[in-house]
């Protein structure tokens, strides 16, 4: 239930968002090599899940800019248990360079939940949802999204 809700209110809240019509067919392209996905068949694909009924190939769910550089990041999702377990979904974000290139910023199972709260350069905490109460929360450091802490609602907590 609580993973149900944190995806509808990451989409609820991920406004403004530039739907994934708005990327050029090339920055779509570029978007989704930077996170390591490859297309086979049509479909965009990265966790190698060999066909099972459960999974969704990768799609770019949200283009806004995240951090405020006045730069476009991409969440892509995809989904299926054989990869990403009771979660069922994980997420990749990548992030349009002043170059025009794209650069994998983060990729993780889970659903992501945007705070307001925010690390090195802008960017902000990402709730990691799935299943369970206790939740962990990355924060970027200036190299990579690191462990931070746990919470649940918003209070802290501890994993078990």
């Amino acid at each position: 239930m609580k993973s149900a809700a944190i995806l509808v209110a990451f989409f609820a809240f991920a406004s403004p968002a530039i739907s994934q019509t708005n990327l050029s067919s090339t920055d779509r392209t570029a978007a989704f090599r930077a996170g390591g996905f490859k297309l086979e068949r049509g479909q965009w694909r990265a966790c190698g899940d060999p066909g099972t009924p459960s999974y969704s190939p990768g799609t770019i769910e949200t283009v806004r800019d995240l951090n405020g550089d006045g730069q476009v990041e991409a969440v892509i999702t995809e989904g299926g248990t054989y990869c990403f377990g009771m979660t069922g979904t994980g997420f990749t974000i990548v992030s349009k360079q002043a170059s025009g290139d794209w650069k994998l910023i983060t990729a993780s199972q889970g659903i992501p939940n945007f705070l307001r709260t925010k690390g090195v350069g802008g960017w902000p905490d990402i709730e990691i949802g799935g299943p369970g109460f206790c939740f962990p929360v990355e924060r970027w450091n200036g190299r990579e999204y690191a462990l931070s802490r746990h919470q649940y609602e918003g209070k802290p907590c501890r994993p078990s």
